[in-house]
């Protein structure tokens, strides 16, 4: 069974952007929201209830795409992040509780996928995610790419009812009691290589990690979420 309680108390994975100050400029663009506009709930992890305040979502990726490689591209990377969690979870998800404005925030990696072939340009709606699965859809080789894991292979780590390797996409929750809008970076990297040759399990920092030196193009369109019911119908959060 899903423990809300845990949701938000594992390890938070940490990593800049690797610098690509030379990197030409992709066009990436998500169907379904505009950048810096709200993710429609299909794509979400968990969604507002009206008891116990959030139940869990359809959990589709939504479909992505992308175009102005430069000549010498040779696969795609796609990295999902949330650099709006909240570094502290004492007060996550706590009744009466809320999370400030203030406090000092962390990354987390929704979706790693890399070494997209070269002649793939997008990814459809639903292709890598189209539920939420308890224990995580397996990392590793997908229909497109390879399959890092995300950030909540940590956060369920001690739930044993959902506990295990989450790879591909899993969708928005963030903290029904947080006073901020998160925002979630889908960005896309061309690489001149074919294949980073990462080994199973890798995460959103070693996957950029080892892109680094590799990056031709990159890209992204953002998009927003939000569980707070007050903010929701306010409006005033931003």
């Amino acid at each position: 069974m899903l423990s809300w309680r845990n949701l938000f108390g594992g390890v938070l994975g940490v990593a800049l952007l690797p610098a690509a100050a030379s990197a030409a400029s992709l066009k990436v663009t998500a169907d379904g929201f505009a950048n810096g506009q709200p993710i429609p709930p299909q794509y979400a992890f968990c969604v507002p209830a009206q008891q116990g305040h959030v139940t869990l979502g359809a959990n589709k990726n939504p479909r992505i795409s992308w175009s102005g490689a430069p000549k010498g591209t040779r696969s795609y990377a796609v990295v999902v992040v949330d650099p709006d969690v909240p570094s502290v979870p004492s007060d996550v998800n706590k009744e009466g509780k809320t999370i400030p404005r203030t406090l000092k925030r962390a990354r987390f990696y929704h979706w790693v996928l890399v070494d997209i072939p070269a002649h793939v340009t997008g990814i459809d709606e639903g292709a890598d995610s189209d539920k939420v699965t308890p224990h995580g859809k397996p990392p590793g080789p997908a229909k497109t790419g390879v399959r890092g894991i995300n950030g909540y292979t940590g956060w369920f780590a001690g739930d044993d009812g959902m506990k295990g390797s989450y790879g591909g996409y899993d969708g928005p929750c963030p903290p029904w009691n947080d006073t901020i809008v998160h925002h979630y970076h889908f960005a896309v990297y061309a690489l001149d290589v074919p294949s980073l040759k990462l080994n199973s399990n890798f995460d959103g920092p070693r996957a950029l990690k080892a892109m680094k030196r590799h990056i031709l193009a990159t890209g992204e369109t953002v998009g927003t979420y939000v569980l707070n019911p007050a903010m929701t119908k306010t409006g005033t959060a931003k």
